[in-house]
């Protein structure tokens, strides 16, 4: 059929003509079975006589020369009588030779299929293969997943769902394929047993794994390599080796496998899986400049990656990509061992990685600095380029909770539970009457200058050259070090006073014992040398355990890391001593006046406490679900989880609940004796469902944990989804730490109809408590000779990150957003194509024919906006702008029964994902949609509903285009803004289309 009577949608009902009328005219098809040496010509013959054109080589309107694109094709010559009876004669040898062989009944099979009711599984098959048929083509079966290794028939195989397998059988095409991929599917959504899937496959042929993790996350990972009853996949008999990323930066000492650290051949394993990889996002940007030393990232790279065997590498994070899409490329780079060239050519990019990402990282800068308002994903995804997607959707797999939701068959998956609407809760500091307030302690802290953490600003002049090069790299490496400790003590300080008033007492007794200390050495020092007229070195300060000991969250813990490099040892005799000392005294008077001002409040007369006990006692009173007791509270801090415990555990008794405590940093604690104090065994006893505990653990069957008090120890890798309520008792100041903490109850599977988020908030206006972070954050990056508090020092860059954070924290009053959806944040999911290629790997194995499917076809299913999804190939050489068509020249388009545009040629992924979600599985076509569908186009001779849907289709399309058009003159230049764009209908082919009807159909 023509491409002009395809995109007039009739071409059913032309296809019923067509096939009647060769039926009933007895007309015959033949077609050579070999190569022939004869030319291809029309020959005519009737009462006329007979005629011959030639060269002819399709029989289209375009060729007979009455389609007004016929000026695109040579001209035809018209023989006469003689030339065309010799065509005419060698046809008939031809024939009557045996070199022919009738097709007629192919041909009428293809016209028929142009009108019989397809089922839509085939529609979406074709569609896959018309546009990924280059990929069909170019696969090799080396980076397929080998069915002979029986993964399919593993324990593990078995209990994922099948979101998850099909994430499994992407991963190990990229792996095979490129050497490395991130599996970065939102929280909750199973990618400890996901990645366990693949090392399963890559165990069953004999290679060798490591898994690199926080040690935190220890347990998980030995378990279920471990031949113990509380592992769920003992009879899989995983024998991975499981090391710490701490491992990385040691080279003696016991490791966690029982064997010297120092004779782990680090180069003999053929995969490496990298938990929480974000952890590496640094690179070598955070190498220790001072000394050289090689950062875990290099030595990751050097002692796993490139050393020995050819290693693979899988990395898990929900949050790969912090703030910079450099932290994308950071991890990327272990896959590609820092060597780019070869993966620019196996991805296909128009330039080398490094480009990609720095174009990517300036888009992101442009959209940085756009009003909070304005940073949304989709505006960020508009300005980055067809290379950046092309990098992510070949070695990532990212999938949100809203799409699984969407396009998976949630029956099969069991559902999320419903969230409710989080509770905000603002406690006063103290019960007394008239006691002191949050915003007296937000005024007293805000005078603190912190000026121990910052000696090198009081070195005199002449002596800077002692500590500092001269090209003032390690100045720099100095001052930035003591600005960042600075910054985080500050905040530190801010942060537990908002944990609990236990936890600011514990760190102000702390901070004010470091600053006694370095008072007393100085008051020694000046007494020395009024006594004996000496400048003698004994005066040497170290400063760098200034920071130790204390008791950080986890963001903060993660950025001393990198801010502790430096020289930290001060002469005083090269210092302004005298001004130091006065500016830590003044800071001794603070802190003072501080802990008299909280001395009465006891945990009788703790607001904050006494609130979270009535928030316990009404959870069991008015339970959320039906006889469920279990509460998670968690806090950033070690110390308030022990202060919490001691006093929690104690009224829990009271209403015959057990408690237990977890912080990472030692054994747990709990008031049911016989669990003790394993992590593994506390987690189980709060969640025996989901832990499965009655199955890998019998002896602890019946000791039930009700409340679990936790630190940040517990925000990742963990199944925790038997509770149904989680108490943040601090607000921790990075949004996508509270979503990562609802994830452990907020999960896929979970048996709670419903969940509650409770948020306990200081006792302040949310604007005045927003402005204090910015503003306490933004002063502590200055001199202390300057810091008066009065100024506004937040740079232009900082606002818009300020502003957007802000937005985060308020989106947390009244929802609780997906990881993804937190606004003013990046995210990578939902953007890859790689699932739809493995469905059509799937399918064309047992089904090689849909390569012969004509195009045309149509199926009709069900869906919740009825509409037409029209699948269109482009024809003529009109440019994909910008590169941001990610199918070129394939175009998908969903119009809406009243003709506004769905999803268009841009979104080909939702697209894709919609037809995916409609027509997979459905191979059988439903008649009775058929046959209304068909009675309201008359057995389609009446399209016009459907051609009006297409105008509008190949409209948007166009006006998209003129738009990419007119920005790329300000982007990539005149040549892009002149190329050939979308004219119009003619421009396009129709491949398929999917009619929507909706339930009243």
């Amino acid at each position: 059929m023509e491409i002009r009577l395809r995109n007039e949608l009739t071409q059913k009902a032309i296809a019923v003509e067509c096939a009647e009328w060769i039926r009933r005219k007895q007309a015959r098809f033949m077609s050579f079975q070999n190569d022939n040496g004869l030319s291809p010509f029309l020959g005519v013959q009737g009462e006329g006589g007979t005629t011959a054109y030639m060269p002819f080589q399709e029989f289209s309107t375009t060729q007979l020369g009455v389609s007004h694109r016929a000026s695109s094709y040579p001209g035809v010559a018209k023989m006469d009588a003689v030339q065309a009876r010799g065509f005419i004669d060698q046809f008939d040898q031809a024939r009557d030779s045996g070199q022919l062989q009738d097709v007629t009944q192919t041909v009428l099979d293809n016209i028929e299929q142009m009108y019989r009711e397809n089922p839509p599984e085939l529609v979406y098959y074709m569609a896959l293969y018309r546009i990924f048929s280059e990929f069909l083509e170019d696969i090799d079966e080396d980076v397929l997943p080998k069915e002979g290794t029986g993964y399919r028939e593993s324990v593990i195989w078995n209990k994922l769902y099948d979101f998850q397998r099909d994430a499994v059988l992407a991963i190990i095409n990229k792996l095979e394929t490129f050497n490395g991929c991130i599996l970065a599917d939102s929280v909750g959504l199973g990618k400890t047993f996901t990645a366990l899937a693949v090392i399963k496959y890559f165990e069953a042929r004999n290679r060798n794994v490591l898994v690199l993790c926080p040690k935190k996350l220890k347990d998980n990972w030995m378990t279920f390599r471990s031949n113990v009853v509380n592992n769920p996949l003992r009879d899989d008999r995983l024998r991975y080796d499981v090391l710490f990323h701490t491992d990385l930066s040691r080279s003696k000492g016991p490791s966690n496998m029982g064997i010297d650290i120092g004779l782990v051949d680090w180069g003999n394993y053929d995969l490496v899986v990298i938990d929480e990889s974000h952890n590496f996002r640094n690179g070598n940007d955070s190498a220790a400049k001072a000394d050289d030393k090689e950062n875990r990232y290099q030595k990751l790279l050097e002692k796993v990656i490139r050393r020995g065997v050819r290693t693979k590498v899988l990395m898990l994070s929900a949050t790969p990509v912090n703030n910079r899409f450099r932290d994308l490329q950071n991890q990327l780079a272990l896959a590609y061992e820092g060597n780019d060239d070869d993966w620019t050519k196996k991805l296909g990019l128009t330039t080398d990685i490094d480009t990609v990402f720095r174009n990517a990282q300036k888009a992101y800068g442009a959209w940085a600095k756009l009003d909070p308002e304005e940073r949304t994903t989709k505006n960020l995804m508009d300005r980055l380029d067809f290379d950046f997607f092309k990098v992510l959707d070949q070695v990532t797999v990212a999938r949100s909770r809203r799409h699984i939701k969407r396009y998976y068959d949630m029956n099969a998956i069991g559902s999320f539970p419903e969230r409710l609407k989080p509770q905000t809760i603002r406690p006063k500091l103290s019960t007394q009457p008239d006691a002191v307030t949050y915003d007296r302690i937000y005024d007293e802290l805000e005078r603190l200058r912190l000026a121990l953490y910052m000696p090198s600003e009081f070195l005199h002049e002449s002596a800077r050259s002692k500590y500092f090069d001269r090209d003032e790299i390690e100045g720099l490496t100095t001052s930035g070090r003591e600005t960042g400790v600075r910054k985080l003590m500050a905040t530190n300080l801010l942060k537990r006073f908002e944990s609990s008033v236990h936890s600011f007492r514990v760190t102000l007794k702390r901070v004010y014992g470091y600053m006694d200390e370095t008072v007393k050495v100085i008051d020694k020092y000046e007494q020395y040398r009024n006594e004996h007229r000496s400048l003698g070195m004994f005066d040497r300060i170290d400063t760098d355990r200034f920071d130790q000991g204390f008791d950080l969250d986890r963001d903060d813990a993660e950025e001393i890391e990198f801010t502790t490099q430096g020289k930290t040892q001060f002469a005083l005799s090269d210092m302004d001593w005298k001004s130091w000392r006065s500016y830590i005294q003044a800071d001794m008077r603070v802190i003072r006046e501080l802990l008299a001002m909280i001395r009465d409040i006891d945990p009788e007369h703790d607001a904050k406490l006494q609130r979270l006990y009535r928030t316990i006692r009404d959870k069991q009173e008015h339970p959320i679900n039906e006889g469920n007791r279990k509460i998670l509270v968690f806090t950033a801090f070690a110390d308030t989880a022990d202060y919490l415990y001691e006093h929690v555990s104690e009224y829990a008794k009271t209403l015959g609940l057990e408690t237990a405590e977890v912080t990472g940093s030692r054994p747990g604690r709990c008031t049911v004796r016989k669990v003790g104090g394993d992590m593994g065994d506390i987690l189980a006893c709060f969640s025996p469902e989901s832990k499965e505990r009655n199955v890998t653990d019998p002896r602890l069957k019946d000791c039930d944990i009700d409340i679990l008090i936790a630190t940040d120890c517990i925000s990742e890798g963990q199944n925790l989804q038997d509770c149904d309520m989680m108490v943040n008792y601090d607000i921790h100041w990075n949004p996508v730490r509270i979503v990562q903490r609802f994830g452990r109850v907020d999960r896929i599977g979970s048996t709670n109809q419903r969940i509650q988020l409770v948020n306990y908030w200081p006792d302040m206006d949310l604007d005045k408590y927003l402005r204090l972070k910015d503003r306490v954050e933004a002063r502590m990056r200055l001199t202390v000779m300057t810091s008066t508090g009065d100024d506004d020092y937040i740079n232009e860059n900082e606002h818009g990150d300020l502003a957007y954070r802000e937005k985060q924290l308020r989106q947390m009053q009244n929802e609780i957003p997906d990881l993804e959806g937190v606004e003013g944040g990046i995210s990578i999911t939902d953007l890859g194509l790689n699932e739809f290629r493995m469905d059509l790997v799937e399918y064309h194995k047992a089904n090689p024919d849909i390569e012969h499917v004509p195009t045309g076809i149509n199926a009709i299913v069900r869906g919740a906006d009825p509409g037409i999804l029209f699948v269109l190939r482009n024809v003529n050489d009109a440019v994909n702008i910008g590169g941001r068509n990610q199918i070129h020249p394939y175009y998908l388009v969903y119009v809406r029964d009243d003709g506004e545009i769905l999803h268009g040629h841009l979104e080909p992924k939702a697209c894709l994902d919609l037809m995916r979600s409609l027509c997979k599985g459905k191979d059988e076509y439903d008649p009775k949609l058929c046959a209304a569908y068909n009675k309201a186009t008359r057995n389609g001779k009446d399209m016009s509903h459907a051609s009006k849907l297409l105008e509008a289709a190949v409209g948007g399309i166009i006006r998209q285009d003129e738009q990419s058009a007119v920005d790329s003159l300000f982007g990539d230049g005149l040549s892009t803004f002149l190329d050939p764009g979308v004219q119009g209908l003619d421009d396009f082919e129709l491949v398929c289309f999917l009619v929507i009807q909706g339930k009243e159909a």
